[in-house]
């Protein structure tokens, strides 16, 4: 008889009763679990494993489903992913045709993870004024309301708007040791840890800063702050496809890529630069998909759509370029009253404009995780662990 309730704690604690064909601990602890996602009774599970043999994967697979049918919720709908991992070549074996390809390295390869943070994720408009760091700072919040570690990097070094928008306003970072090592203490607000190069001007004061110096800074709002444990860090990127988002994808693996645009042509010319810019060999950051703003405006219910800026362009532009579609945002009179308040309109409980944040917050995690099985397992930019994040249920 079922003794526990279906979610992600449970489910990692019971699968530490389980061990890979040829590993001597259990596959939490040896790492063979990767991900693990729960969405009411559906469970998502993520494995990756050192042995390629189809017939000890599928045991490990079975043993899965038996043990928390019959331990935790014997209905629930359970889907495993399996990657095989790829062991290193030895580079004395290598030939010169080898060697050669291996120096034109994707420089993602080369970038350095942040200890401690799972998933990082730009949010990028190219174009400004299309209300990107609206949707960062609502979808932050809406993961941090369902119970997951989350932290924005205000990247928007000439226009940053974060602080604002999640009333941190006039915070000054103080330094704190973490193992002897001095690092900056970022503010926190409604769950969502933040760190802006707001912080470090004054309200009135321009960013007057050549690439290098912008680029600098940016390193050092990344590595030195205490970000703790985040299962997701979204990075609010400034417009344009210029040097601030090239040193980021040097700089950091980045997960994926989420494209804010509104629906008219003059914003979609810019969204579609931005996500070949994404796309070029150079970066090959993933797009997990794009998200409509300012979609239509509607008075009331019953009032007809208003689309002010064009219908769907978004939308057609995702079926063009053959990317995930995650959703719209209606133009809400409540959305920017929050923002220029300083709460995500996403925590108001029950709204119209919380439950579009939830459903996108939702297809962005889902997203994560289809990327995490698609991508080979030896880029940099594939999923990390998440099983530190909490449930998120419908």
């Amino acid at each position: 008889m079922n003794s526990m309730e279906l979610t992600k704690k449970n489910i990692i604690k019971t699968l530490e009763k389980i061990s890979f064909s040829g590993e001597t601990d259990n596959i939490v602890s040896s790492g063979v679990l990767q991900n693990v996602q729960v969405f009411g009774d559906q469970v998502d599970i993520g494995l990756l494993v050192s042995n390629p043999a189809l017939q000890a994967r599928k045991r490990l697979e079975v043993d899965i489903m038996k043990i928390i049918h019959s331990d935790i919720y014997e209905k629930a709908k359970i889907k495993i992913t399996c990657k095989v991992e790829n062991k290193a070549k030895n580079p004395e074996s290598s030939d010169s045709s080898s060697s050669s390809e291996s120096s034109d390295t994707n420089i993602t390869s080369q970038a350095k993870k942040i200890s401690g943070v799972d998933s990082i994720i730009a949010v990028s408009s190219a174009k400004g004024g299309v209300g990107k760091s609206t949707i960062t700072v609502n979808l932050a919040a809406s993961l941090a309301k369902k119970g997951c570690k989350v932290g924005i990097l205000d990247a928007d070094i000439y226009g940053p708007s974060v602080p604002t928008m999640m009333d941190v306003e006039g915070y000054v970072p103080k330094a704190v040791k973490i193992n002897d090592v001095s690092k900056i203490e970022p503010a926190e607000s409604y769950g969502v840890k933040i760190m802006s190069i707001g912080f470090f001007t004054k309200l009135d004061q321009a960013v007057v800063w050549r690439g290098p110096m912008a680029s600098k800074a940016l390193n050092q709002m990344i590595f030195d702050t205490n970000w703790g444990d985040l299962d997701f860090l979204f990075l609010d990127l400034p417009p344009g496809t210029g040097d601030i988002h090239l040193s980021l994808v040097q700089a950091l693996p980045i997960n994926g890529a989420i494209i804010v645009s509104t629906p008219q042509n003059v914003a979609l010319a810019d969204a579609r630069r931005g996500i070949k810019m994404f796309q070029q060999d150079s970066i090959s950051v993933p797009i997990i998909g794009l998200i409509e703003n300012m979609a239509y405006f509607q008075a009331d219910e019953s009032d007809e759509k208003n689309y002010i800026f064009g219908e769907a362009g978004v939308k057609y532009l995702s079926k063009d370029l053959n990317i995930e579609f995650l959703g719209e945002v209606p133009i809400y009179k409540s959305l920017r009253e929050a923002s220029d308040f300083g709460r995500p309109a996403s925590l108001q409980e029950s709204t119209d404009v919380s439950k579009v944040f939830d459903n996108i917050s939702k297809s962005v995690v889902e997203q994560l995780l289809k990327r995490n099985k698609d991508l080979p397992p030896t880029k940099v930019v594939e999923i990390t662990n998440l099983v530190g994040c909490s449930a998120i249920k419908k």
